[in-house]
């Protein structure tokens, strides 16, 4: 087992970094907001997926589905394995 984790620490510092901007979020569903689009981005990166790549396939496809259609299939890890298909 390694002594350290330098993958997770680069993650870290990048929260870290950007908790001082978050604090001026004007209200807690705008902060949500930012947390879920921070976590997929960082999925995307872990899943070795283009975040631009992946937005650009997502919101072109999620207005063509109909509200109660199943979007799991969008999320970062099993577009990975789409795109390596």
């Amino acid at each position: 087992m390694p002594i350290d984790n330098n993958l997770l620490e680069r993650d870290i510092r990048l929260f870290a970094t950007g908790r001082k901007s978050w604090l001026f979020s004007d209200t807690v569903d705008g902060a949500r907001a930012s947390a879920v689009i921070y976590s997929l981005m960082l999925t995307c990166r872990a899943c070795g997926v283009e975040p631009l790549a992946w937005l650009r396939y997502v919101l072109t496809e999620l207005p063509q589905r109909a509200i109660d259609t199943d979007i799991d299939d969008l999320l970062p890890f099993n577009f990975a394995k789409t795109a390596a298909a």
